[in-house]
């Protein structure tokens, strides 16, 4: 098959590497493009099918060439993009819509609205690029055998993939990223660095994600606040605690023990 990934950065780069295919890849930033592609042994492809340059070492109107058709569009932009990249390159696939964007339920309204008659399928590997494997949300629809490949090449570079629904995917988003992150900024934030020696367990944990984050791109946290709840319930959360009395903190531990109640011990 072959695939053309609108996006050149680590995720398109991390697809595009993972499928057994032609690869054709995209990018506004078409050095971005180059760069990908020559680290893929794929090829660089116009953005915009219409106005821009034929591909590389091809004519335009090639069969193959600028105005080619792929049989997997795989959108790996970032999120806030997904609906006008699905809206501006679904008339590309005649296969198959995939993204890689970490947003279900808006990638895949926007496949169905724009090329209902293609499979669709929506991926959202849970691990940054750099460490894979692992485990990729996977939701599929109008499933077909462009869409098994897909699945099948994930699943032989040793990934493992947890079939679920769109909004359940979503709804658990809420937490996973958006209130998790925001835990973990609004702790960096508040909390001043301290000596190696005064460090428990869990400032050093909680010390350890902030310094992942800020190394991380700021746009993808931004994107994920926008697009998923849980930074009010953070908010509401900490306010809880911060006006909480004694008889209160002993109370919210003791509910957590019951939330929690496969986690870990003591420990300060």
């Amino acid at each position: 098959m072959d695939v053309l990934v609108v996006g050149a950065g680590a995720m398109g780069r991390w697809i595009a590497d993972v499928l057994d295919a032609e690869v054709a890849v995209a990018d506004v930033d078409e050095a971005v493009a180059r760069e990908t592609a020559a680290a893929v042994g794929g090829r660089v492809a116009p953005l915009d099918p219409v106005t821009g340059p034929a591909a590389d070492g091809e004519a335009d109107g090639d069969a193959d060439g600028a105005s080619a058709e792929f049989d997997v569009v795989c959108l790996a932009v970032p999120m806030a993009l997904v609906e006008e990249a699905v809206a501006a390159h679904a008339d590309r696939a005649r296969g198959v819509l995939v993204d890689v964007t970490g947003v279900m339920e808006p990638a895949l309204e926007a496949m169905a609205g724009h090329a209902p008659d293609l499979e669709h399928c929506s991926l959202h590997p849970l691990f940054a690029p750099e460490r894979a494997p692992g485990s990729i949300a996977v939701v599929a629809e109008n499933r077909g055998p462009l869409t098994a490949a897909i699945l099948a090449d994930l699943e032989a570079a040793g990934n493992d993939l947890v079939e679920t629904t769109a909004a359940e995917h979503d709804a658990a988003m809420g937490s996973v990223q958006a209130a998790t992150h925001a835990a973990v900024l609004s702790f960096g934030l508040a909390a001043e660095r301290v000596p190696s020696t005064f460090e428990t367990p869990v400032y050093a944990a909680l010390r350890e994600q902030v310094e992942r984050l800020a190394g991380g791109t700021p746009r993808v946290y931004a994107d994920i606040q926008a697009r998923f709840d849980g930074s009010t319930d953070v908010a509401a959360a900490a306010e809880r605690v911060a006006s909480a009395d004694h008889d209160e903190l002993e109370a919210i531990v003791a509910e957590l023990g019951d939330r929690w109640a496969d986690g870990g011990g003591d420990g300060a």
